[in-house]
């Protein structure tokens, strides 16, 4: 690691616990606890990112070193660093939930690299004093959805975070994978992941709701300053303009998790980015059939808080649970209000245009919304693979018949035999109106096809690909691990030698533990 170049500002200049102790309780008066990682007995590299390995300073030949294996395991704490959990509160699933904290995170260092500032962070490295109940451990198979997932999401476009190695620990962690009460033991395993920092919208709720007004002022004031220095202008401004910067990017994610058929799965203020960048990746998924109120998350199961179709509103919601904890810093409720107003419309003219690229249609016409409205509305009469419908759009051409249009879409239905009578006379009307309107597209159809297909994915980490090299991993085979993570790289592109990850889902995994529905279990 000899060029690491550690830069520890957030540290250096928040105030930190003066209780070393690590043990579970209320922290006050504080945004983060020293603490160190829990030794694993036996670490072993699964998979690490050349990319982000050379992003953060870290050459090739030193991932495969033991030095690379001992720090990124936690087994050794470098030079000049002092690891940390930091402290913050949130809004779970609706309800006000006090402190929070990295209960299975330690921020292990900062470091600049390339004009650039990277927080280093191990998920899964033991106990900190916001663990509460458990013992800040992570499992092989949610460690390898998280590695996976935010390497996926980034080569879609979608701002993420970054995951730079996935490690066995050599040590067997106690799960209940249901909360069924029937726990068993699971290897355990280790996540660094990579983010400009972790900062969250419930780190500013803890210290509001806590009244230390001080410590708020100097967090939001150093965020603004490392994070957004473009914000100029008197206090006050400075503190509603980062509100709106915050709501942009905030905007801008959750319209590629709609534009890509992601959906996080747990929408808690404590996991929302003041980056506006996706974090936490716990029971989150790839819609498979077009389904909006469609969750991937069993705690979520009766009410659908967190269903595809209500991620905006849930962001907006979360906005204003940031705008409440920065209040007392701006006592002015207009400005906020008109950030969070103008929020939804803002991001319904942005859904809207982003959708009508999904279409292939780039120009205007009065008859977008109701072409967009009809196939929301259609996709969902009979199970539609979001994926591959969109994708196989690109290959319809403007002089196309109805039929020929239907049939290069044919293979998105699950279940084809229910594509009749009045679902498939929904389909032809939709599809006479699409054909028609593309007539008035000034692209040609290779033209038109080639900038579908840039927002338009090929290939998504759909849960029960996921789930086979998970159970692959844990019989020591991790080759579907390399395998997707090399796929995934490329999501738009047709690697046609990958043609069989380019399917629906099987029907074995209709109901497999880990394919349909998954657990805030780690």
């Amino acid at each position: 690691m000899k060029n690491l170049k550690i830069n520890n500002r957030f540290t250096a200049e928040m105030p930190a616990d003066p209780d070393l102790t690590n043990e579970i309780r209320q922290v006050k008066n504080t945004v983060f606890s020293y603490v160190d990682p829990t030794k694993p007995s036996a670490p072993k590299l699964i998979h690490a990112s050349e990319e982000v390995a050379a992003m953060v300073g870290i050459s090739k030949d030193e991932i495969q070193s033991e030095a690379f294996l001992n720090v990124f395991s936690g087994n050794e704490i470098l030079p000049e660093t002092r690891p940390f959990a930091m402290c913050y509160a949130g809004h779970q699933f609706g309800n006000w939930a006090g402190q929070l904290g990295d209960g299975r995170a330690i921020n292990f260092t900062e470091v600049e690299h390339d004009n650039a500032f990277f927080m280093l962070q191990l998920k899964g490295a033991g106990k900190t004093p916001y663990s509460r109940t458990a013992d800040g451990l992570a499992v092989l198979r949610s460690s390898i959805r998280e590695y996976l997932c935010a390497e996926a999401m980034h080569y879609l476009g979608v701002p993420t975070t970054r995951s730079l190695s996935l490690m066995l620990s050599g040590d067997q962690v106690l799960r209940d994978v249901l909360y069924n009460g029937n726990p068993a033991y699971e290897k355990g395993a280790i996540v660094c992941r990579v983010a400009p920092s972790f900062i969250r919208f419930g780190s500013f709720e803890m210290l509001s709701a806590r009244n230390e007004l001080r410590n708020l002022k100097n967090l939001v004031e150093f965020t603004i300053q490392n994070y957004y220095p473009e914000i100029k202008g008197d206090p006050k401004e400075q503190y509603i303009q980062f509100f709106k910067a915050v709501a942009d990017k905030t905007r801008e994610m959750i319209l590629h998790w709609q534009r890509v058929g992601f959906v996080h799965g747990v929408m808690n203020t404590d996991n929302m980015s003041i980056h506006g960048i996706t974090i936490d990746y716990g029971p989150y998924g790839w819609l498979e059939n077009y389904d909006p109120d469609w969750t991937p998350n069993t705690t979520d199961n009766q009410n659908k808080r967190y269903r595809f179709g209500n991620q905006p509103q849930v962001a907006q919601w979360n906005l204003y649970q940031l705008a409440n904890a920065l209040y007392p810093l701006i006592n002015e409720a207009e400005p906020l209000e008109k950030i969070l107003e103008s929020f939804i419309n803002d991001f319904e003219e942005n859904y809207k245009n982003m959708f009508l690229s999904k279409l292939g249609i780039f120009t205007s016409s009065e008859i977008d919304g109701k072409i967009i409205q009809g196939i929301e509305e259609i996709l969902q009469l009979s199970e539609t693979d979001m994926t591959i419908f969109f994708r196989n759009l690109s290959q319809i051409k403007k002089d196309d018949s109805v039929e020929m249009a239907f049939e290069k879409i044919e293979y998105s239905f699950y279940k084809p035999e229910e594509i009749k009578e009045n679902t498939l006379s929904a389909w032809q009307k939709w599809f006479s109106v699409y054909l028609k309107r593309l007539q008035s597209e000034t692209l040609s159809d290779e033209e038109r096809a080639a900038k579908m297909n840039q927002v338009n994915p090929k290939y998504v980490l759909r849960n029960y690909m996921a789930q086979l090299s998970i159970d692959a991993a844990d019989k020591g085979d991790y080759s579907i691990i390399e395998e997707l993570f090399e796929l995934l790289k490329k999501p738009y592109d047709e690697q046609p030698e990958s043609e069989k990850w380019f399917a629906k889902r099987p029907d074995w995994a209709r109901t497999k533990v880990g394919c349909s529905m998954l657990s805030c279990s780690s």
